[in-house]
């Protein structure tokens, strides 16, 4: 009599855990509820990616394998609910691509998930003393944009951006702007290669021209006031709607681009329909220096599927206790 009194409560016990688990796994926000992110194709977006993904799974959504997609790709599929969400939304550099797609009425985005972004044109600092060159409209000169020239055309030759990424119209309406078509060339293809050729120019001690941004390994390779710097725009010219907007930043130079920040793009029926996910995007926070250093990691051949997520899980185990505030705070937004 005893033992099946001892067998009942114990069976009774395990009901009541297996009860309890159910309980929460039902409690949890995003059961049930498969999303797919999408990214660019810069891999060096990849971490940031992960770590929202992460905290989506924290909530109990199903997340897919990202999709890599151009752009544009990325902001029309979120438009129109084929893809989730887009955690490295660049603004105000794609706030065109943004708008073509639907703007607020077909998307949710709420707070900065990383702020500081500065991007622009820059030269090795031994011939930027030696010549003076401090403003990119300096080349229209053919003497001072042949120190640039790569391959023997008389023009300089700019490391530039990748169709598609929002910088180029900048770039390209900028040579318009400062008359720089007829001595500069603007180099497009593969990023990763294009740059790859130019610092190996820097390390063989030839003048270099390139564009780039921040957060990216480029500039813990190349430093900016050690081994290059940046040039500054003669005045602020940009195209389409951003045409009247002053590019300067708050200490007086003007690098011709605008201060940016990334934000978490979500499409705007999904964020209405999950407020968990909603809250979470509008929570969530990546230091700018997280990103370069873990970019710069990539750069020295930890860059395998395998090493990325290694880093974002690194990244949260670091940060546990504000990666646990986020997914908390997001689970009493649903309730």
């Amino acid at each position: 009599m005893k033992y099946t009194r001892r067998m009942l409560i114990t069976t009774g016990l395990v009901v009541s855990a297996c009860q309890a688990s159910l309980a929460l796994a039902e409690n949890l926000p995003g059961e049930g509820i498969t999303v797919q992110p999408v990214q660019s194709t810069v891999a060096e977006e990849t971490f940031q990616t992960l770590i929202v993904n992460k905290a989506m799974e924290a909530l109990g959504y199903t997340v897919l394998p990202t999709k890599e997609v151009d752009y544009n790709v990325g902001y029309t599929s979120i438009a129109k609910g084929d893809a989730t969400y887009l955690a490295v939304g660049w603004f105000p550099l794609h706030a065109n691509k943004y708008e073509k797609a639907g703007g607020d009425n077909a998307f949710y985005v709420s707070g900065d998930y990383i702020s500081g972004a500065v991007q622009g044109y820059l030269i090795d600092k031994k011939t930027a003393q030696k010549y003076g060159i401090t403003n990119i409209e300096q080349l229209k000169d053919p003497k001072l944009a042949k120190l640039f020239d790569t391959n023997d055309d008389g023009k300089a030759d700019l490391t530039g951006c990748n169709p598609g990424w929002g910088c180029e119209s900048v770039i390209e309406h900028q040579f318009d702007a400062y008359g720089l078509r007829q001595t500069v060339t603007h180099n497009q293809g593969k990023y990763s290669a294009l740059i790859a050729d130019t610092i190996a120019r820097y390390h063989k001690g030839q003048p270099i021209l390139y564009y780039t941004w921040t957060p990216y390994w480029v500039s813990g390779v190349l430093v900016p006031g050690k081994d290059v710097v940046w040039l500054q725009v003669p005045f602020s010219a940009l195209p389409g709607n951003r045409k009247d907007i002053d590019t300067s930043l708050p200490n007086g130079k003007n690098y011709g681009f605008e201060m940016n920040s990334m934000k978490i793009v979500a499409n705007k029926k999904f964020a209405q329909d999950n407020p968990a996910a909603a809250k979470l995007f509008s929570l969530m926070k990546l230091n700018i220096n997280d990103v370069s250093a873990e970019n710069m990691m990539m750069s020295q051949g930890k860059n395998s599927p395998a090493d990325i997520e290694a880093h974002a899980n690194g990244w949260i185990k670091a940060h546990q206790k504000l990666f646990n505030s986020w997914i908390d705070q997001a689970k009493a937004a649903a309730k």
